[in-house]
């Protein structure tokens, strides 16, 4: 069934997919822009959820420090004058000027555009590893990160009451699988919660096992070696056990074997070793590289009129270094969504384009109470210090006073009191598989649509 959604293009349609990082701060400053020049394009924002995700605080919602919803920025609230349409983008015709969706209840529907934005994000990379996608769970939504606790709490609870030694170890065993900033930043979340955990389930020191895996030669390879060392130091003296140089070469539901012949007994996987593009980009018949959307550097798709990208999902030039493009980290995307939006208003206004350059501000990860690692702006901070600037750059970074608002409650109550073990059980492992989580698979198939006759006695 396809319905068909009639959108005029006088005035001009801009049309934003994803709302993402890039996403929404082009949406929210291109409508700023519109209102200044008291222009009549119109912007709809298309995409499977009606919230900005701030995902660099997932590792905390995953280690009970954060309430979900504080993480979710509401698209209404924050975007008042873009039309949101909540939907899963399965296709794009350049041609035709138009892409089609599919909302709820998988009724796939068509959308007109004159300017088109693509913002649809990343996914979690997987290998061809034997059990990955079925044994492990990721940490790009809400649901992952709230199963991740769910299941590693249940599996504490399972522990105390298991009398086969070797099973408890398994369930008291978590192997996080990637030291990026957001692998690094779960495990030190993870130790803490757990270290909560082992104190109210009366386990002995050591009971516990926290395993890091870093498939290159050392943790955190995004950083300099001075921080990714004072970090390693921290987490190795709360007891995690960090592995470099091996990776995965199978996931079972009680174990995983490494590279090197190890064999782990674990019941908690957490793949956090890389994203990439939107399944959406692969479909378009456009250039890529390295598996992201080409674009020039002002964010122009060559070889189209009209449409532009940011984001995970495009190959961004970094006019920084020499022939590389931008990682994919909220801070490019932050900036690359306000230069989207300027060189858009810039096709309305008939003004030149302006390429990205960014400035390198720094990076800041937190690593659980009392620690943190930070170089804002190349100074190399760790400690109470590095938590501090950590902890005030998420403050500032969040773009919505609510939220800002309570997350900074929720740090305060974090500095005061201790951890909170609930298992809330509304992630079940279900909904937190790669696919069902990261790429908003919507229903395909009758029983989920409001039918009026489906409960009616046959006659």
């Amino acid at each position: 069934m396809t319905d068909e959604v009639a959108v005029g293009l006088d005035p001009p349609h801009i049309v934003i997919v994803g709302s993402g990082f890039a996403g929404f701060h082009c949406a929210r400053r291109l409508s700023a822009s519109l209102r200044r020049h008291r222009a009549r394009a119109t912007i709809t924002m298309i995409s499977p959820i009606d919230y900005l995700l701030y995902t660099p605080l997932l590792p905390e919602v995953a280690g009970g420090v954060i309430d979900p919803r504080l993480v979710a920025i509401p698209l209404a609230d924050t975007l008042p004058r873009v039309r949101l349409v909540r939907g899963y983008v399965d296709a794009v015709d350049i041609a035709a000027r138009t892409l089609a969706f599919r909302d709820q209840e998988a009724t796939t529907r068509q959308l007109g555009w004159d300017r088109l934005v693509l913002t649809p994000g990343s996914i979690t990379r997987l290998h061809d590893i034997p059990g990955l996608a079925d044994n492990a769970r990721g940490l790009k939504s809400i649901a992952q990160a709230l199963y991740l606790r769910d299941h590693i709490l249940e599996q504490f609870e399972l522990a105390r009451a298991e009398t086969d030694p070797d099973r408890a170890a398994e369930r008291r065993t978590v192997v996080v699988v990637g030291s990026s900033y957001s692998g690094t930043e779960l495990i030190g979340q993870l130790c803490a919660m757990a270290q909560t955990a082992a104190r109210r389930f009366g386990f002995a020191p050591g009971d516990l096992r926290l395993i890091l895996v870093e498939r290159s030669g050392r943790m955190m390879p995004e950083i300099g070696p001075i921080l990714a060392g004072r970090a390693e130091r921290q987490l190795r003296g709360r007891g995690v056990q960090i592995r470099t140089g091996v990776t995965l070469t199978n996931v079972a539901p009680d174990h995983v074997d490494l590279s090197d012949g190890t064999r782990i007994g674990t019941c908690t996987v957490a793949w956090v070793a890389g994203v990439s593009a939107s399944p959406l980009i692969h479909t378009l018949g456009l250039d890529t590289l390295h598996g992201r959307l080409r674009v020039e550097p002002d964010l122009h798709v060559p070889n189209t009129t009209g449409v532009f990208a940011a984001g995970d999902a495009a190959a961004v030039p970094d006019l920084t270094t020499s022939g590389d493009i931008t990682a994919p980290t909220a801070q490019h995307a932050i900036r690359q969504g306000a230069v989207l939006a300027d060189n858009v208003m810039a096709t309305l206004t008939g003004t030149a384009a302006r390429p990205y350059r960014h400035r390198n501000l720094g990076t800041v990860v937190d690593l659980g109470p009392g620690f943190a690692v930070a170089n804002p702006l190349n100074v190399q901070l760790s400690g109470h210090v590095a938590k501090a600037v950590t902890r005030g750059y998420h403050l500032y970074a969040i773009p919505r006073a609510g939220n800002r608002w309570a997350v900074g409650m929720a740090y305060l109550a974090d500095l005061m009191f201790s951890r909170q073990l609930v298992s809330l059980g509304l992630a079940p492992s279900s909904i937190a598989r790669f696919a069902a989580s990261e790429t908003f698979e919507f229903a395909d198939n009758q029983s989920a649509r409001c039918n009026p006759t489906r409960n009616r006695p046959t006659q």
